[in-house]
């Protein structure tokens, strides 16, 4: 990976429905919403007071300072909402894996299902490829969060079976402490987007 100080500083991202970009005062009550939505976090550790909320936004700001990436803020373009967030960050603490850098998101229960996860996805492994010169981007969840593996897979991201652990910063006994890992490389993302933007041969029946 390349050294911050080497980094392409960079305020957002645009997709064709989406805008990743750096945090505001004005996000806080809206993501203090998502973030206290027991539906949003029933496979996270459970609905955050605001305090907590605003904490995490300080800390993200302060990845994206340090290390000229992190967690962005995700703005739907037609309407100026916030829908959540998307992006990577390195991973917080010691596992088999670490040090890595991961790609997650946390999105609104009311556009679940609409294909903005994926689609903001799409942008930070970009992103992440070529911008950022990583070599490897990881993913984890519980085992339960079949929505988050989907979009895993969407992705062309593989789990690992022989790296699924334990958080660490659950206790034992918590019934999400176990973790599924997924990995992807950038030479699987750069050959998925070829099959998926190279042009598909035209049969002589079909032209």
């Amino acid at each position: 990976m390349r050294l911050a100080t080497e980094l392409p500083r960079i305020d957002r991202l645009h997709t064709e429905r989406l805008c990743l970009r750096r945090w505001c005062d004005a996000d806080r009550e809206a993501i203090a919403a998502i973030n206290a939505d027991p539906k949003v976090t029933e496979l996270l550790v459970g609905p955050l007071p605001r305090e907590m909320s605003d904490a995490m936004i300080d800390r993200i700001e302060v990845h994206f300072r340090v290390n000229g990436f992190g967690l962005w803020a995700l703005e739907r373009r037609a309407d100026g909402a916030l829908l959540g967030f998307t992006g990577a960050q390195r991973v917080p603490f010691q596992a088999s894996f670490t040090p890595a850098v991961e790609i997650g998101w946390r999105l609104r229960a009311d556009v679940w299902g609409q294909g903005y996860a994926t689609e903001a996805a799409e942008a930070v492994l970009a992103d992440a490829f070529t911008r950022l010169g990583l070599e490897q981007i990881v993913a984890f969840t519980v085992p339960a969060n079949r929505r988050s593996q989907a979009v895993m897979h969407r992705l062309g991201m593989r789990r690992d079976p022989n790296s699924d652990f334990d958080h660490p910063r659950l206790p034992a006994g918590h019934p999400l402490r176990r973790h599924w890992l997924y990995r992807i490389n950038r030479a699987a993302w750069a050959g998925a987007r070829q099959r998926l933007f190279s042009p598909q041969p035209v049969r002589e029946n079909e032209a």
